[in-house]
């Protein structure tokens, strides 16, 4: 394979406030030291008293949660949980949450973040693919096990988090108390930290195994990219149980900032939290800045201390209303939960809406089929590396063959068609891997697909995405019934409700007599996006159906 290196602007990339936090986290931590606990017990040191953490009425220090940390460990290792093992999490964004990863992080556990919002086949694959120990899981989401396939059984010890009460055909009992600490184990960096489940292409989601050393990268290049400087007030309303998120808290305490978790986004009250908790620094992706433009305009837009926003996935178009509007400037970039934070822009961004430039210790090229790398001007799919050790994710849990051909070539291939112009600035084109992306959520087609063929009336299906008026995917699906058989639309989404995710139950359904097809009799899903919202196209929004959740 010819490579040819596209190294980052290192003298743009050096104009940013924050580019001293390259220099300040490697010699406070030399690669062996890049793991969490060694992190804590360091910044306990440094910072004491200082807050990091705030949820609700929740804080903790710096010397705190270090304690937290080891003592979650000792709750871990009484229940029987070993280094290595796998603790499933499935819970909303709330103290314990952290608490739990905090333990494994500490004694070398694995945590499996679930998305909350998972059911039956999705669910079911995760369990299956993951096969944890343990599983914590907030009561509200305990109703979700019994979606489970018939060939899967949830683990045998299994916590609750929160008030209510459960199904009495699960075996469960309530997270017990923190009792005494335990002393750090011997966590090396590349040792798994979390398995991150993301949205599969022609098959089920694949769990991205994330070292310890790759959440300290993410630190640091999302710092870095975002101007955080120590004394910052982070502020996140994204789930826990994805990337951005949870590295926002290693944002934070390799950095000396305090890290504000909110329940869930609200549009309508994202600006009276912040302001109430003297935020600096927010995080915002895709459709949230352009739901925080859709509120009514107030006199208050400005009353407010936040500096800058991640805006990654925000359409271009909006960057300069929400600058003008709220003062605050949005900063594009791309990562994946393989990588890291690979491409940033500059704040504010001199081209709204693309990927930014590529980051200092990262290398890029754009290929052809072939792995050939094609010159600037022309797309072709993303191909990614890191120099430092253990900054990108390690590979697929229990899916060998996945991870060879995602790391082909010792390239990570993104599965995205993108482009380079001339001075550096990379634009994202479209997806290439069979994948939708909503509200922030990435739909494996193939999952909704095998969801859909289950309908006795579905004689074939193809699952795509649509545009969406706020500049994300919606989810599509063509239909094609048996011969005798019959169905409205409207149908076609009952049956996926309780089945899937909710932001994974189709928005259009076209039902169609004949599939467009490739010269290989494959379903031509090109043709269908191309074809766009036909006459034919039902829209449940439009027709005022509301989704179970």
């Amino acid at each position: 394979m010819e490579v040819r290196v596209q190294a980052g602007d290192s003298s743009a990339a050096g104009q940013r406030p924050g580019a001293s936090i390259w220099r300040q986290a490697t010699e406070r931590f030399p690669p062996a030291d890049r793991i969490l606990s060694t992190i804590l017990t360091r910044q306990a040191a440094r910072y004491g008293d200082r807050t990091l953490f705030v949820s609700g009425e929740t804080r903790w220090s710096y010397a705190e949660t270090a304690g937290i940390a080891a003592a979650s460990a000792g709750r871990l290792m009484r229940a029987g949980i070993r280094a290595g093992d796998r603790v499933a999490l499935m819970c909303s964004n709330r103290p314990e949450f952290l608490e739990v990863y905090l333990g494994c992080a500490w004694m070398g556990a694995v945590s499996v973040p679930i998305n909350t919002a998972l059911r039956g086949i999705q669910l079911s694959h995760i369990l299956r693919n993951s096969g944890p120990r343990l599983l914590v899981i907030e009561t509200p989401f305990v109703p979700a096990l019994e979606t489970l396939e018939s060939d899967v059984a949830p683990p045998d010890l299994i916590w609750t988090i929160g008030e209510g009460a459960a199904p009495a055909s699960v075996p469960i009992a309530p997270l017990p108390p923190l009792g005494e600490g335990l002393p750090s184990a011997q966590v090396r960096p590349g040792d798994t930290v979390a398995i991150l489940y993301t949205s599969g292409t022609t098959g089920p989601s694949k769990g991205v195994c994330c070292p310890q050393a790759q959440l300290f990268w993410w630190g640091v290049y999302s710092a870095r990219a975002l101007g955080i400087v120590e004394g910052d007030v982070l502020f996140t309303t994204l789930p826990l149980f994805h990337t951005n998120a949870l590295n926002a808290f290693y944002q934070a305490v390799l950095n000396g900032c305090t890290y504000v978790l909110e329940p869930k986004f609200s549009a309508s009250g994202f600006w009276t939290a912040a302001r109430q908790h003297k935020a600096t620094v927010g995080y915002l992706l895709g459709a949230m800045a352009v739901m925080l433009l859709g509120q009514k305009p107030s006199e208050d837009d400005t009353t407010h201390c936040l500096r800058v926003a991640l805006g990654g996935g925000v359409p271009g178009q909006f960057h300069g209303p929400f600058l003008a509007r709220f003062g605050v400037p949005l900063l594009d970039g791309y990562g994946s939960t393989e990588t890291n934070f690979v491409f940033a822009g500059s704040i504010p961004s001199d081209r709204p809406g693309t990927m930014g430039r590529l980051a200092e210790g990262m290398e890029a090229c754009i290929v052809d089929p072939d792995d050939a790398v094609l010159p600037d001007g022309v797309a072709g799919e993303l191909l990614l590396r890191a120099r430092e050790p253990f900054a990108f994710a390690t590979g697929y849990f229990g899916m060998p063959e996945k991870t060879v051909e995602a790391w082909k070539n010792l390239w990570f291939h993104s599965g995205d068609r993108v482009v380079r112009d001339a001075d550096g600035h990379f634009r994202f084109i479209d997806r290439m891997k069979d994948s939708i992306r909503r509200r922030g959520e990435n739909v494996s087609s193939w999952e909704v697909e095998q969801v859909l063929l289950r309908h006795p009336a579905i004689d074939a299906c193809a699952v795509y995405p649509l545009p969406s008026e706020l500049g994300e995917d919606e989810v599509a699906a063509a239909v094609r019934l048996k011969p005798g058989h019959a169905l409205d639309p409207v149908d076609v989404v009952r049956h996926c409700e309780g089945q899937m995710a909710y932001f994974a139950v189709p928005r259009f359904v076209r039902l169609i007599t004949e599939m467009p097809l490739t010269e290989n009799g494959k379903i031509k899903k090109v043709a269908l996006r191309e074809a766009g919202r036909t006459a034919d196209t039902w829209d449940r929004e439009a027709a005022g159906y509301k989704l179970r959740r």
